[in-house]
């Protein structure tokens, strides 16, 4: 064997050496290097999205609804709050308007104020006679008489339609006695007495002078002349609550 055969015997045996095993060969296929990595690749993305399909997403979706069902009752609980303010709101506004309603009721005259009114209304023109001249004349109540026997509820509109069946009224026919000036003065007494009244059909006479004495018919003026004044009083008492039911249906149309 020459040197040149030992050479070209090292060329050979290197590129044996270079070209190493033949790649397996399934169904037509070789598998190199670079298939089988694509292959695994392949495997590993269809392996994640297995796990995301089968793992992730459902845990997903149960934390979403989750969220949602925390959302929800996040928004009760802020409704619920709300609703107690309101209640309390309630409460106050409550409480107001029942202290209004006394404060308005008592305005309004009740059973006791009326049996006392007489003596009220025979106290309050009294109270406006002074230590005068035994000729002066002195303001007197001369008529009280109640019309009616019993209040009786309001339904003609007279007050406004607001108030029909909710309230009722005593009607007293009166009359004094008096100067034009205490006349005056003890009409806006009335009015501001404690029960609501109502003065209608106002009518004023001149009043005959008074005589000296029972023998002596010579009528006798000593200062301001003497005026007769009647009038009604209507008293307003506001009506119970069963009541105003039995004048609503009363009132009522029948069928």
């Amino acid at each position: 064997m020459t040197l040149s055969d030992d050479l070209n015997f090292a060329e050979h045996g290197g590129e044996f050496d270079q070209a190493g095993p033949a790649p397996r060969v399934v169904f037509g296929i070789a598998f190199t290097p670079k298939i089988i990595g694509i292959l695994v690749g392949v495997i590993g993305l269809a392996g994640a999205g297995y796990i995301l399909l089968n793992l992730l997403m459902p845990a997903w979706e149960s934390y979403q609804q989750q969220q949602a069902k925390s959302t929800e009752l996040q928004a009760q609980i802020e409704q619920k709050k709300a609703n107690i303010k309101q209640i309390d709101k309630v409460k106050d506004e409550l409480a107001q308007a029942k202290q209004q309603k006394v404060q308005v009721l008592s305005l309004f005259a009740n059973e006791k104020t009326l049996d006392t009114l007489l003596l009220d209304l025979n106290r309050l023109i009294e109270s406006g006679n002074t230590a005068t001249s035994i000729n002066a004349v002195r303001a007197k109540l001369k008529k009280y008489v109640p019309i009616s026997q019993k209040p009786e509820p309001i339904t003609d509109g007279s007050l406004g339609i607001g108030v029909n069946g909710k309230l009722q009224r005593s009607t007293i026919s009166a009359e004094i006695t008096a100067t034009y000036e205490q006349t005056q003065s003890i009409i806006r007494n009335i009015e501001r007495l404690q029960p609501l009244l109502i003065v209608k059909d106002y009518q004023a006479t001149l009043a005959p002078a008074e005589t000296r004495s029972p023998l002596d018919k010579t009528p006798m003026q000593v200062g301001p002349a003497a005026i007769n004044t009647s009038f009604q009083l209507q008293v307003l008492m506001p009506l119970s609550p069963e009541e105003i039911a039995a004048a609503a249906a009363t009132a009522a149309p029948k069928k």
